[in-house]
């Protein structure tokens, strides 16, 4: 494939104004359909949790999910997914994320000499590490990136929002108690500040789950959950009970929406998802599309089988914003229909197709 821009140059770019790292950027980005930040304004929250087991869940709906950690000083993903110790692979100028069943990973903690290790890193690093995050790592077409943030409005959400201006929102974590709540009002302060949309709030530690009868009682004051969706028109996606196996997949790498699926905990989660997928297939997101020119000899192939490549392009409410060039393979052409809906093809232009993959189209 071609990094090259919109423009067809393939240097810094003084026709549409993008240095190689920004266009970087922009072909990355144009290959995830949706980017959703998980987010807190205070820690022990679970944020971390809920990440890991949405990233899980929306992969078992059959969803080509990325699951990526910029919480550099207290990165937990590496230990929830059960890869402490798995490094990624460098190709030239990229890094391949590290794959968890159909699930691709990224995280400071898989780049340290040991687990151990402290990330001492100021706020202008950070940034640049999530923008390496972002453009440098191999994600490949993605329906979701889930990233994982630490807590608070600091500098690690705030460059995520900025690398990725239309990123498609945010779900805010919070338990139970109103002191949460108080601190959870300042993440959705940041989203509104920065554009950036509340998908909705999950409230987790949403009382105990008898692990022998499964029946949820509060033990902790309750109603926070509720109480800010009310507050800010907010959509309340789920209460997650707790139950000790959520801490025990959680310290096994074992996330317990896939290995403890009958639990209560689990149950309540795929109300969540269920919820995130309607919210993400809405018509608000029907304005980007992804049209594919199957090309030969560089002109439009007159027949769909006769093809050697596609001419991809990314447009934003009509306007181009990312193109590349999609070398179509021997095993491609035996399931082009597949080929395309794999890249998440929206609008085909070509010339004749045949009656098999016509139909599958």
């Amino acid at each position: 494939m071609s990094d090259n821009c919109e423009s067809g140059c393939s240097s810094d770019c003084s026709t549409c104004g993008q240095d190689d790292e920004t266009r970087k950027l922009k072909n990355s980005l144009s290959r995830i359909q949706n980017k959703i930040l998980v987010l807190s304004g205070k820690g022990g929250v679970g944020k971390s949790t809920v990440a890991v087991n949405l990233a899980l869940a929306l992969s078992l709906t059959g969803k080509k999910v990325g699951l990526l950690d910029v919480d550099f000083h207290g990165p937990s993903i590496p230990k929830m997914m059960g890869i402490e110790d798995a490094r990624p692979e460098s190709t030239g100028h990229s890094l391949l994320p590290v794959e968890v069943g159909n699930i691709k990973v990224m995280s400071a903690g898989l780049l340290v000499d040991s687990r151990d290790d402290a990330i001492i890193w100021r706020g202008p690093m950070k940034a640049g590490v999530i923008q390496q995050f972002l453009a440098d790592v191999e994600w490949g077409d993605l329906d979701y990136l889930i990233i994982d943030a630490p807590p608070g409005t600091g500098d690690e959400p705030l460059s995520v929002c900025q690398l990725i201006p239309n990123a498609t929102g945010a779900i805010v974590v919070t338990t139970p108690q109103a002191v949460a709540a108080s601190d959870v009002s300042r993440s959705i302060s940041f989203c509104e500040k920065l554009n950036l949309k509340v998908l909705g709030i999950v409230e987790n530690m949403s009382g105990f789950a008898c692990p022998k009868c499964g029946e949820v009682t509060d033990i902790f004051s309750s109603g926070a959950g509720a109480m800010l969706a009310e507050k800010y028109k907010i959509k309340l996606l789920g209460k997650i009970p707790i139950d000790p196996v959520v801490c025990r997949g959680g310290d096994d790498g074992k996330p317990f929406v896939h290995h403890y699926a009958e639990t209560a905990s689990a149950k309540a989660f795929e109300s969540v998802v269920a919820q995130i997928l309607t919210l993400t297939q809405a018509p608000a997101f029907i304005g980007i599309r992804r049209i594919a020119v199957a090309t030969q000899d560089n002109t439009i192939s007159q027949h769909l089988g006769q093809a050697s490549t596609f001419v991809v392009f990314d447009t934003v409410d009509g306007q181009i914003v990312t193109s590349r060039v999609e070398q179509i393979t021997d095993g491609a052409h035996a399931d082009l229909a597949g080929f395309l809906a794999d890249r998440h093809v929206n609008v085909l232009i070509c010339g004749e197709i045949d009656t098999a993959t016509q139909a599958a189209l």
